[in-house]
């Protein structure tokens, strides 16, 4: 019996990918993943997830990850889909894996919504959908440390050429950054999300000005 497990890293963010990550185990080896001591990642050091990283692709019987770009984040957000955007992103994940069931960290306020487009798209009748699903399950903690591993390592690559900061829109180094990429160039490069509203607010004051 193939569980998988799926969550998100970087939804927030105004810069870089949004990252969708699945991992698949036979139920029997769920304990071993929870010997491991899997959390969803935002509660374990970046030293300890890198660690769980290896860890756990040596345990599972396999994993996919697929990265979604800025751009196509924008085109959803201007539709006002990008729950249906990542729901398809997270079926792609698990038709790739091709499990028996599977559990996902749910973005949408309708948890049940969410499961059941997930589950249309993917073609399997067995997706449980829920909010916290990442502290819940530790399939999805697992999940939740692939996806941000790979998420931290995409905008380090950013930021061997730009001083980025985080990337979220809390951090003033990051919107410090896009701010004076606006203003040299009028446009923020093809990494930053220009439908984040604090990245259209600054977007909106230069065409003003």
């Amino acid at each position: 019996m193939q569980v998988c497990g799926v969550d998100d890293a970087g939804r927030g963010s105004a810069i870089g990918p949004l990252v969708i990550a699945g991992i698949s185990i036979e139920r029997r080896k769920i304990k071993q993943l929870m010997a491991l001591g899997v959390k969803d990642s935002k509660q374990l050091t970046p030293r300890t997830r890198e660690n769980l990283y290896k860890k756990i692709l040596e345990l599972v019987d396999d994993y996919y990850v697929a990265k979604i770009s800025p751009h196509m984040i924008d085109k959803s957000v201007q539709k006002n889909q990008l729950n249906q955007l990542e729901g398809k992103y997270m079926a792609k994940v698990i038709a790739n894996l091709r499990p028996d069931s599977a559990y996902v960290d749910s973005c949408d306020v309708n948890p049940a919504r969410f499961g059941l487009l997930i589950s249309k798209l993917a073609h399997l009748d067995k997706v449980h959908s829920s909010h916290h699903a990442d502290k819940r399950f530790p399939v999805v903690s697992a999940a939740s440390i692939i996806a941000k591993i790979n998420r931290d390592r995409a905008i380090a690559k950013i930021r061997k050429e730009f001083d980025v900061g985080s990337g979220y829109p809390s951090d003033p180094k990051t919107m410090n950054f896009i701010r004076k990429a606006i203003a040299s160039n009028g446009v923020p490069p093809k990494f930053v999300r220009k439908s984040w509203k604090p990245v259209k607010i600054l977007l909106g004051s230069a065409q003003s000005a």
